[in-house]
């Protein structure tokens, strides 16, 4: 099933600002809400479809990936937009709390288990390590589980509490009109505990951000756009909640010498005038040192020469691509008197 559009199914211009589609995602959130629609198929996967669109361009570094690549750049992300409502409810809590008044329709306490968030690395690395791989150290800052408390957000020797108002479920039960749903407990803002001594290090929130140094072994082959992910290297998941991922975006420095196209390297060398007229052989730069070919009689300017299985190690499997070697003929300048006699008889012997 081929996706429709972002941008028109929120109904806004591809220059819409973060305002605009936040105002069109709430009416459309509105107008398909499940609990406002019972039963209705169409209603339910509308919401839906909203939801995911909303989920991606409203955060920045997404919806850039998806300006310039479209879903499947999206996808490569590891977004694949919304399980069921479970998800939507809990990504959007604040959302149906400006709608309706309630924090998220009933459906999910905040204390149920959140995966980490995953985290972004963009790694600048020189043409032959990419080309050949190679290891190295990365230093990541991230949030991790609090050392001080432990993640429970109180301070050392103190434990947190039960919320007197919701009894530890973090919701109080209310009805509004045809809605009879929970909302977040007031008091203990949907934790279901209260901290009355918070720990001084993350001052209640359990978790502490932190630097990790993260040791990265990058395959032979990667070129820029290439993308390493690395398990639970991302953040700490909340309420028991796995961590994210950590993925690692491959950036490239040009080299002096060669250029690369797919797993081909390309170089240009000069030849001079006799060596294209007569022939011979030179000795051309490779990826590990140098290879001599052979320059037949009557070479032209431009003419390609291929070395096979000198290219770039392929990054999903076995052998090499290929090098090819473009010769430019080097005009003489500066010619003393000799020389340019005999250019001269040449010349003449050319009919020229």
């Amino acid at each position: 099933m081929i996706k429709r559009d972002y941008y028109e199914i929120l109904s806004v211009e591809i220059n819409a600002s973060a305002d605009e589609i936040k105002k069109s995602y709430r009416k459309l959130a509105m107008q398909y809400h499940p609990d406002r629609n019972p039963g209705d198929k169409d209603a339910e996967a509308k919401f839906k479809e909203a939801a995911e669109a909303y989920e991606a361009l409203r955060n920045g570094e997404k919806r850039e990936i998806y300006d310039r690549y479209g879903h499947e750049g999206l996808s490569g992300t590891g977004f694949r937009g919304f399980s069921g409502f479970e998800d939507i409810f809990s990504s959007f809590g604040d959302i149906f709390e400006d709608i309706f008044g309630f924090s998220n329709g009933g459906r999910r306490s905040r204390t149920a288990p959140r995966s980490g968030a995953d985290l972004r690395y963009d790694l600048t690395m020189s043409f032959m390590d990419a080309a050949f791989g190679t290891s190295t150290d990365i230093e990541v800052e991230k949030f991790v589980k609090c050392w001080e408390c432990g993640g429970t957000g109180a301070a050392q020797g103190t434990n947190p509490e039960i919320c007197p108002n919701c009894g530890g479920r973090g919701q109080t039960t209310q009805t509004s009109g045809f809605f009879s749903i929970s909302t977040t407990c007031p008091q203990c803002r949907g934790e279901g505990r209260i901290i009355k001594d918070p720990c001084k290090v993350c001052m209640g929130t359990g978790s502490a951000r932190t630097k990790k140094t993260v040791h990265l072994k990058i395959p032979a082959g990667v070129e820029t756009g290439t993308r390493l992910r690395l398990e639970k290297e991302g953040e700490e998941g909340e309420f028991g909640g796995p961590r994210g991922d950590l993925y690692v975006f491959i950036h490239v420095e040009p080299h002096k010498i060669f250029k690369r196209n797919g797993d081909d390297i390309f170089c240009q060398v000069p030849i001079s005038i006799t060596q294209a007229t007569l022939g011979g052989h030179i000795e051309v730069p490779t990826l590990k040192s140098s290879e001599k070919i052979k320059i037949p009689k009557g070479t032209q300017s431009g003419k390609l020469f291929r070395l096979k299985g000198k290219g770039v190690p392929h990054l999903r499997g076995f052998g090499r691509g290929d090098q090819q070697i473009q010769v430019m003929v080097r005009i003489p300048t500066n010619l003393n008197k000799k020389q340019e006699g005999l250019l001269r008889e040449f010349a003449k012997l050319n009919g020229e």
